[in-house]
């Protein structure tokens, strides 16, 4: 069974639904975006975010393709911990939530991840921390635009490289237009639409099943997916878990959203996200242990998702799950869009090539990143390289590596500026031997470990505690001018 033997919605369909969606989010992006009259606002959304929108576009974002679309092939490959695996990344919301108050404390008027980096442990290891967030950046961005060109084929037939080229083209359309607010905007109703879609799918897929003959024909097929001392899947639980850390704790999608809440706000938004999310993987993993009782043929273990629901569903199923999946895209890649880019503009063009440019060409420098960004992306997606899990995880060793220094660097003086550029540098390097050598599941892992044990080495060494009122950028600046 080839790709188009699997397709189950009419491709005319389709085309339909795409062109529909395409065109909501643009005006709806356009609507939210002309609140942003000036960076603060196209960057942060005017630091004003409430409860409501704050838990959405948390919610939203991480509800990624990789969440429908990865958590099923986890479930297809590792078995039944291969889809508590994927849910495990919940814990990275969970855990940012204290952080979110925290990084709101110390640097109230910063704009970015790199900001943290910069005032915390020195240029150094900055430079070294923007290499790995904007690869990983970039790396989650191809990711998605794959996804997109796999969901649109996979369900309706519609080519591989269209779809790609659709989703990404309109996520860069109207990010570049309203920024944070519309993506923010957006993200609110997609986060609906999802939560919706979710339900109605899970408890079709539930009522169509007769769960006994689904253990029945694993114990017969594939007993390894249900066992519960498969030691892929117990290590993948805990690569995934660091991953999932990694991939929140150091992103500037995740900080950008921190500044952006208002005072109070960050902890209690992260807090919901991450329960509403948690449920979300486990019930997409699911459905890929029914296919050997539905005896449908998965040409690509990342295309089992869609295939599977879509064959349960029927045609009036499909148009749901066409849907759910192509808000779940547009809402991450919008939010990478507008992240990566922040990044790019803030803390390189900003603060290494043009520190006096004014506020108006930074808006125009901001659009070209987002085009450029999505433009490379759309390139680099064309072959379709790889899985989505092998495309995604290469950067889980560098993610990881950046947990421990974060963290640390939030809450304790003793974390060392060496300490913190070394933990990354070895976690990483380390962490990608093992990628290699021994499995994509084992490299966070890897890294994590590598990272924790050099970053609390140093600090335990370190005779200089750092001062806590150099963290407020905007008191230096002030007295600065007073001085002078």
């Amino acid at each position: 069974m080839d790709i188009h033997q699997s397709e189950i919605l009419d491709p005319t369909v389709g085309w339909i639904l795409l062109s529909i969606l395409s065109g909501l989010w643009i005006y709806l992006g356009f609507y939210w975006g002309k609140k942003a009259k000036n960076m603060d606002g196209f960057m942060l959304a005017g630091r004003n975010v409430g409860m409501a929108f704050g838990t959405a576009t948390a919610m939203a974002t991480w509800v990624t393709s990789n969440t429908t679309m990865l958590a099923p092939q986890f479930a297809l490959q590792l078995g039944i911990w291969g889809m508590v695996a994927y849910s495990s990344a919940a814990f990275g919301l969970l855990l940012f939530a204290p952080l979110a108050k925290r990084i709101k404390q110390l640097l109230p008027k910063a704009f970015t991840s790199g900001d943290f980096i910069r005032l915390r442990y020195g240029k150094t290891t900055w430079y070294l921390f923007l290499v790995i967030s904007i690869f990983y950046g970039f790396t989650w961005l191809i990711s998605m635009g794959m996804a997109g060109g796999i969901l649109m084929n996979a369900l309706a037939g519609i080519p591989y490289k269209t779809g790609m080229t659709v989703i990404l083209a309109v996520c860069v359309i109207y990010t570049v237009f309203g920024g944070l607010y519309a993506v923010i905007g957006t993200d609110f109703i997609q986060s609906l639409i999802i939560m919706i879609g979710i339900v109605i799918v899970g408890g079709a897929v539930i009522f169509s099943l007769d769960l006994d003959q689904v253990y029945a024909n694993l114990e017969l097929e594939k007993p390894m997916l249900i066992n519960a001392l498969l030691p892929a899947s117990i290590m993948a639980i805990f690569n995934n878990l660091l991953f999932g850390i990694g991939e929140v704790f150091h992103s500037n999608v995740w900080w950008s959203r921190a500044f952006a809440m208002r005072s109070g706000i960050g902890q209690k938004a992260y807090t919901m996200a991450g329960f509403f999310w948690l449920p979300v993987p486990i019930a997409a993993g699911f459905i890929a242990l029914t296919t050997g009782t539905f005896d449908i043929n998965i040409t690509s273990p990342d295309m089992v998702g869609p295939l599977m629901a879509g064959n349960i569903l029927g045609k009036a199923g499909s148009v749901i799950v066409f849907i759910v999946f192509f808000c779940s895209l547009a809402s991450s890649i919008d939010s990478l869009l507008a992240a990566t880019s922040d990044l790019i503009v803030e803390d390189i063009y900003k603060k290494m090539i043009n520190p006096g440019v004014k506020e108006k060409k930074l808006r125009k420098v901001s659009v070209i990143i987002i085009v450029s960004l999505g433009l490379l992306a759309w390139m680099v997606c064309l072959p379709r390289i790889g899985t989505l899990a092998t495309v995604l995880f290469f950067a889980g060793p560098m993610v990881a590596s950046t947990i421990y220094p974060i963290v640390m660097g939030l809450y304790w003086r003793s974390a060392s500026a060496k300490g913190a550029f070394l933990a990354m540098l070895l976690g990483s390097l380390i962490g990608l031997i093992g990628y290699f050598e021994l499995g994509w599941y084992t490299g966070s892992l890897i890294g994590a470990t590598v990272s924790i044990i050099v970053t609390t080495l140093f600090a335990k060494l370190n005779k200089t505690p750092f001062d806590w009122a150099k963290m407020d950028e905007s008191k230096i600046i002030s007295t600065n001018k007073i001085l002078q």
